[in-house]
């Protein structure tokens, strides 16, 4: 099995930072993409961004130049920046993986999710 445990959420006012870890751990065998979703109330789950394999990052539009995504491969751990946080980033934050396990199977890991609460 493999296991993702989310920490940092928590509530802040408008224009704060935020940092959320992401840590990986069980039968990993390789991780390819990971990345961060976040779902607000009453709306659907929606991508963050993603960082691949090589390092290469991708953002909704809503948080480019505000968030940043980072990852230290030898500690399986995905990191997420948030600056100038808005009301509207109000939402649970998930950690989600592509991964293979030790029997080299295919696996898409989602975290519990982490509440970030922004205040005006």
């Amino acid at each position: 099995q493999v296991q993702l445990v989310e920490s940092g959420g928590g509530l802040v006012q408008a224009g704060d930072p935020l940092s959320l870890s992401c840590v990986a751990s069980g039968s990993i065998s390789t991780i390819n993409t990971m990345g961060w979703y976040r779902q607000a109330p009453g709306k659907q789950r929606e991508l963050v961004g993603v960082i691949t394999t090589s390092g290469r990052t991708n953002y909704a539009d809503s948080v480019k130049g505000r968030f940043t995504i980072s990852k230290n491969n030898g500690k399986n751990t995905l990191y997420l920046q948030m600056n100038s946080l808005k009301p509207e980033d109000t939402a649970v934050y998930y950690c989600r993986i592509e991964c293979k396990d030790t029997a080299y199977r295919y696996l898409e890991v989602w975290g519990q999710g982490t509440l970030v609460t922004v205040s005006s």
